[in-house]
């Protein structure tokens, strides 16, 4: 994996216009690692795939991140800083490849999420979504030393099963905690790394066709001679143009 540069970010962005925030992870992680194809990164782990997220998007808009919420208690708005690093929660980038859960009398053992689970469950209902999920994750399953199909296994087991799995892996789902000085309420959130860095990338992309379209027009550029200056560099060429 590498850093993305400017030209492979417009593209990504381009690409991933009007594409639901799975396949936008899936363009960025193919955009950064050529030397895996397509379905080697879907079937990466959710947790392994959004650390690879969270150090593009490190190298694209540093270590910082800044969250703007509402309180849910008051409506406060409220702003959240903090670092990449807060958010790394796997011990190894990879996470665990397989789960083994005693759960009601079941012996089971399934992997983590990935992406093609994700994408078999988009036209399900809530209920048949976590069941499919399981029957996918599902490796192997036993009960009174006996091996048993997926379906064997009630409802409530695979839930539960479900929940330790999503415990064993816990890069796929980050929470923050923000509290509200005006209420005193400290609020749990969901911090989704797919949603937030493609909102950056979409900001930065919509400005900096902006200031290329300013540039072009001003000095005859094509787009990659806009895209080749430094920030530092742009930002005084930007200047001198409106002065």
């Amino acid at each position: 994996m590498h850093p993305l540069s400017a030209q492979q970010m417009l593209a990504v962005w381009e690409r991933g216009l009007g594409q639901i925030p799975l396949e936008r992870a899936l363009v960025l992680l193919e955009a950064a690692c050529p030397e895996h194809d397509r379905s080697a990164l879907a079937a990466m782990s959710i947790g392994q795939r959004d650390a690879w997220l969270l150090q593009l998007r490190e190298w694209a808009f540093g270590s910082q991140i800044t969250v703007c919420a509402v309180c849910r208690n008051c409506g406060q708005p409220l702003e959240l800083s903090f670092r990449i690093d807060d958010l790394r929660k796997n011990s190894n980038e990879g996470g665990p490849e397989q789960v083994p859960l005693s759960l009601g009398g079941f012996e089971l053992l399934l992997r983590p999420i990935n992406s093609l689970d994700i994408a078999g469950c988009l036209n399900s209902g809530m209920e048949e979504r976590a069941r499919t999920l399981f029957n996918r994750c599902l490796v192997a399953a036993s009960a009174g030393g006996s091996t048993i199909a997926g379906d064997q296994v009630p409802d409530h087991v695979a839930q539960e099963a479900m929940d330790g799995l999503a415990k064993a892996d816990p890069q796929a789902d980050v929470e923050i905690h923000v509290s509200c000085e005006a209420c005193h309420v400290t609020m749990r959130e969901n911090f989704d790394i797919v949603s937030f860095f493609w909102t950056e990338i979409d900001t930065w992309a919509r400005r900096m066709l902006h200031e290329i379209h300013i540039l072009a027009s001003a000095y005859g550029w094509k787009e990659a001679d806009v895209l080749s200056l430094s920030r530092l560099r742009r930002q005084f060429y930007l200047e001198m143009v409106g002065a």
